[in-house]
């Protein structure tokens, strides 16, 4: 007699309605072993007011998130409309030690194309130091074709070394013959061993 086998159709888990976005970290926060259940959580975050935001703090908050769900969260950031992503918060990833977190951070931005371009002009004419600097690695890491023009501008006028000497490194990849006047005039301002050592590097690297 020929044996029956018993076909059982697989279980599909079904997640609670997340109608706002307390309910929805909350349960993110309580599914740590599941990725499935985080998924549809921050799936759910993404679709609610202020979730673009919460997304950027999950990735900030938790310095040991799984790389698989860190990416995910990743390309819901990506897809977000640029005229309403937390561009600024996005920025902030940036600035964290973790390195797989500070690439994606690269990528989401790159993603918004032209739309960052104001945040980084907001921080390169700001009085921050700290905030100057951090735009002119935006520009490096996420480089439009405009990149090499506000830093020259930026050049023509920073009076802070440590500003002007991190603008300078950048150049050295993207610069062009025409800039080399310009750095000569920085080096000059400055009158520092430092500032004319990585200067004369700079030229070199731009005449190839």
């Amino acid at each position: 007699m020929a044996l029956i086998k018993n076909h059982t159709a697989p279980l599909v888990q079904e997640f609670p309605d997340l109608e706002t976005l307390d309910e929805a970290v909350e349960y993110y926060l309580d599914q740590r072993d599941n990725f499935d259940a985080q998924t549809y959580a921050v799936d759910q975050m993404s679709l609610l007011e202020g979730g673009g935001e919460k997304l950027v703090e999950l990735l900030i908050d938790n310095p040991y998130i799984h790389k698989d769900m860190a990416s995910y969260i990743s390309s819901l950031l990506s897809n977000i409309d640029p005229k309403s992503a937390p561009i600024e918060s996005v920025m902030d990833l940036l600035k964290i030690r973790n390195a797989y977190i500070r690439n994606l951070g690269i990528t989401i931005l790159q993603s918004y194309g032209d739309a960052i371009k104001y945040y980084i002009v907001k921080f390169l004419i700001g009085d921050d130091r700290d905030l100057r600097i951090f735009a002119i690695n935006v520009l490096g890491d996420v480089t439009f074709s405009e990149s090499r023009e506000m830093l020259c501008e930026l050049l023509e006028h920073e009076s802070d070394i440590n500003v002007a000497m991190t603008a300078v490194d950048y150049m050295a990849e993207i610069g062009e013959m025409g800039d080399i006047p310009l750095l000569e005039n920085v080096k000059s301002r400055f009158h520092d061993p430092y500032v004319e050592f990585a200067i004369d590097n700079a030229i070199r690297s731009i005449r190839g």
